[in-house]
């Protein structure tokens, strides 16, 4: 899955094309962001980021919805 948000956006959402799974990010100061994870009608939180740059988000929402994902399949 790719993640493609910007630390200047205040919401986005991505699906992984495999399994269906919805990511949901949210800020509001650009600086912390929460993660939710699941289904448009029933999502559970997955944590939330604190980055600087576009990149360093991106790359944490990567690390962290593999890390949910790995404790689904377990």
């Amino acid at each position: 899955m790719e993640f493609n948000m910007s630390v200047e956006d205040n919401f986005a959402s991505f699906t992984d094309d495999a399994t269906g799974v919805k990511v949901f990010v949210d800020s509001f100061d650009n600086g912390e962001f929460d993660v939710r994870i699941g289904t448009v009608t029933e999502s559970s939180e997955a944590g939330t980021i604190t980055a600087k740059t576009s990149e360093e988000l991106n790359e944490k929402l990567k690390t962290l919805y593999e890390k949910h994902q790995s404790v689904v399949v377990q």
